[in-house]
């Protein structure tokens, strides 16, 4: 068996639903978009246009999580499956939208770069456990109104693998779904075959805000896939109470996928959230405090009884540096993460509330990730019982190292870390170079390895070319933008150039 757990009973479960379905009936969910609220008003949904809140009656909400398809395919940027999120199929990704970084070099927290995004886009390539990259943080040196789409660009332009990101403004992400369509055959294709996961965030308590309004709608346009992402404060614009947190959480997710099923039936949607602690003495918001933690493990278990696959911002630390409280939060986020089943687990690389990034930390979160992967593998006999064969072998031997079962299974059963782990020696330790031997000095050595080593395939000449062209055309021709140094490669053949655009078999 594969190894989970419960927090809620299924009594609970429907209970927690049926109370999310009521207060969308009879309370509804303030939408400050016309736009918006007319489609739903046109699709026969209640609105209450003085107030600007839509009724959700139960049957509609129903038919909409029925709509909703119950796993969601992520596609590379040549058209190949790269993650099918469902079931419990567990994908970690790095969290989002950090204001800083903590440099590896100084160690010193500062606003990012340009370069610093091509750094984590060449490292985050490169790793084993983590599925798929994010915009993980903002750069100070473009114009905040394309900033969202500049972080779009440096990932796609130095990774094949499919991104979670997000827009920060109304107009962002047409510009974005600009940027993707360039590596598909037509709009049409971007649809069939998404390259990205979009984020977008009720305002908590039952809210719709401009910007996350027309995000949804443009998502939807688009075709990308939403992970609803509620932000909800307990004791503060939530209830202090797990349970009470979990039916308003569930009640704007489920608020957000009839919107996006009345919009488009079968779009993909994601239920997913963030929610924090709100601490009273210090006004703080953690996520990874253990009253958080519990209402993820339980609106995870909700998502699932609703067959929709999840979304959760586990597996950061709420730490300011890298230390003890690190690593202890962000391992028990992960392994959480893992027993819940979430399909994408927001987290690795994130510190300080979501506000600073680092890439010693996340080269260490892969590492976590695969533990909290390997926790969770199916439990299953492999010719271990009866034991005499072993009581036979240890008592002649003195040992199984040579043990036919021993040579057999402990290639996949015994796990070894990887660099970034420290399980060596005293003397082995020593033998190391000086700078070496302390965990920083590890890290930052590995995250330089990571740089250095990179070897992402080239974008095709004019492709790059016409994302700049976008981006410039947006940021208007007095700005001048940075440079990117990435492999380019000139203009494929007509058979090549379909086979990238997804018209091969193998697309």
């Amino acid at each position: 068996m594969r190894p989970t757990l419960r927090f809620l009973d299924d009594d609970l479960v429907q209970q927690i639903i049926q109370e999310a379905l009521r207060v969308l009936q009879k309370h509804g969910v303030m939408v400050y978009h016309p736009e918006l609220l007319q489609r739903m008003a046109d699709a026969g949904l209640p609105v209450d246009w003085e107030s600007q809140t839509l009724f959700i009656p139960p049957d509609r909400a129903q038919a909409a999580l029925v709509s909703a398809p119950s796993s969601v395919q992520l596609f590379d940027r040549f058209g190949q499956l790269h993650a099918d999120l469902g079931e419990q199929r567990v994908h970690f990704t790095p969290a989002s939208s950090a204001l800083f970084i903590l440099d590896h070099r100084t160690g010193q927290r500062r606003k990012a770069t340009t370069q610093d995004l091509a750094e984590y886009a060449r490292v985050v390539n490169g790793l084993a456990h983590i599925a798929y990259p994010s915009t993980a943080f903002s750069t100070n040196d473009v114009p905040q109104d394309i900033a969202d789409a500049w972080r779009l660009y440096v990932l796609l332009a130095h990774t094949p693998k499919p991104v979670v990101s997000g827009a920060f403004t109304p107009t962002g992400i047409p510009r974005m779904g600009e940027l993707m369509q360039l590596f598909r055959r037509d709009r049409e294709e971007l649809r069939q075959k998404p390259m990205a996961l979009f984020t977008v965030c009720p305002t908590s308590p039952l809210r719709w805000n401009e910007d996350s309004s027309q995000n949804l709608l443009d998502c939807v346009a688009w075709g990308i896939p939403v992970e609803f992402v509620p932000v909800a404060l307990m004791g503060l614009i939530s209830p202090a109470t797990p349970i009470g947190t979990v039916a308003l959480h569930t009640a704007e997710v489920i608020s957000g996928v009839v919107m996006a099923q009345t919009l488009q039936p079968g779009h993909p949607v994601l239920f997913g959230g963030a929610p924090a602690a709100f601490h009273m003495q210090l006004t703080t918001s953690p996520m990874t405090a253990v009253e958080a933690l519990r209402v993820f493990a339980a609106y995870v278990q909700v998502g699932r009884a609703l067959e929709l696959p999840t979304q959760a911002y586990l597996g950061q630390s709420d730490a300011k540096e890298l230390n003890m409280q690190a690593g202890a939060e962000t391992f028990g986020g992960m392994v959480l993460a893992a027993l819940a089943g979430v399909n994408s687990v927001s987290g690795p690389g994130m510190l300080n509330f979501v506000n600073l990034f680092s890439l010693q930390k996340l080269l260490f979160d892969d590492e976590l990730a695969a533990q909290a992967l390997f926790l969770v593998r199916e439990m299953a006999m492999k010719e271990d019982l009866p034991l005499d064969p072993f009581v036979e072998t240890v008592r002649r031997e003195g040992h199984v190292l040579t043990w036919e079962h021993t040579l057999a299974h402990w290639p996949q059963e015994l796990y070894l870390p990887g660099p970034a782990y420290d399980r060596t020696g005293e003397d082995q330790a020593s033998a190391l170079p000086e700078e070496q031997r302390s965990e920083a000095g590890r890290l930052r050595h590995l995250v330089e390895a990571a740089i250095a080593s990179y070897q992402g395939p080239p974008v095709e000449e004019a492709v790059h070319r016409e994302m700049r062209r976008i981006l410039q055309a947006a940021a208007g021709p007095d700005v001048s933008l940075p440079e990117l140094s990435i492999p380019v490669a000139e203009a494929a053949r007509p058979r090549t150039r379909r086979r990238r655009r997804g018209r091969s078999r193998r697309g």
